[in-house]
């Protein structure tokens, strides 16, 4: 490495929690697709075959008992030159610690504003880039999906079922969203160019009126109306539990750092024009 970052070019040894989830997996191959050499955890061999199957080297076990299982991890530290550069740690965050902003688009300085239940995460993420035992690094996603997967799984079983489709709060509610292929193309960036101690917002579309959503999934799906069933914040975290209040949060979250410092450029861009790809099967 040079100055904190990673050689160009570089092959890294990457050890990758979470590999078979939306976020993981994409994560996983699109690493791999750089020539990158990952290792993940799998919980079970239903895990390890999927793993397996994104060219990620699984090692079985569970994250709580790493006892049964860190003697499997091939020395690590391969991931950096042998000048004793310290590892890169990609943490986590998420778009519901900003808040909801409303008019304002949150940026990487804006303060953080958490719902309660996503409160302990902050202590965390001031941790990070503080650490001196690994160059720590920070994302935010937005609100990840996939076609109908993802932040819009539970929306589009209610259309494919007929029903109609909930919107928590209001049609107006805007959501920042990313697709988990452009999210994973971000994580590959990080690791590869981010300086030590920087945070980056993952959202590739600042905020999109969730009420448009709802009905571009009742179209494709071809409920009896497109009209959503409106349903308050209550509801939706006496139903599910605290952590939902977040899809009530009106929220745009900019992306611009990402593109402007390592060059992201997302290229799902217009999520109704996907939905209305989608098989209706």
């Amino acid at each position: 490495m040079v100055g904190g970052l990673p050689q160009k070019g570089a092959s890294l040894r990457v050890f990758l929690l979470g590999g078979t989830g939306l976020i993981g997996s994409a994560v996983a191959q699109e690493l791999v697709r750089r020539g990158h050499q990952l290792f993940g955890l799998a919980r079970s061999g239903a895990s390890a075959a999927k793993l397996d199957q994104f060219g990620v080297t699984p090692i079985i076990g569970d994250i709580g008992a790493p006892d049964a299982w860190v003697a499997a991890l091939p020395p690590l530290d391969a991931v950096v030159a042998a000048d004793g550069t310290k590892p890169r740690f990609l943490y986590t965050g998420g778009c519901w610690l900003f808040g909801a902003t409303g008019d304002d688009v949150a940026t990487e300085e804006t303060p953080f504003r958490p719902l309660p239940a996503f409160a302990w995460m902050v202590p965390q993420l001031r941790r990070v880039p503080k650490a001196t035992e690994v160059d720590g690094l920070v994302i935010h996603p937005g609100m990840v999906f996939a076609g109908d997967r993802g932040v819009f799984e539970r929306f589009a079983r209610a259309a494919a079922t007929g029903q109609a489709v909930p919107v928590v709060g209001s049609e107006a509610v805007r959501w920042p969203l990313v697709h988990a292929e452009d999210l994973a193309e971000l994580y590959a960036l990080v690791l590869e160019g981010a300086r030590p101690a920087s945070s980056y917002i993952g959202a590739a579309i600042e905020g999109f009126p969730f009420g448009r959503i709802a009905r571009a999934l009742a179209r494709r799906f071809g409920t009896m109306s497109e009209t959503p069933r409106i349903i308050s914040a209550d509801a939706i975290a006496a139903e599910l539990g605290e952590w939902a209040r977040g899809y009530a949060l009106d929220q745009q979250l900019s992306g611009a750092k990402a593109r402007r410092e390592l060059g992201w450029t997302p290229g799902h861009l217009d999520p109704e024009a996907g939905i209305a790809k989608l098989s209706s099967n």
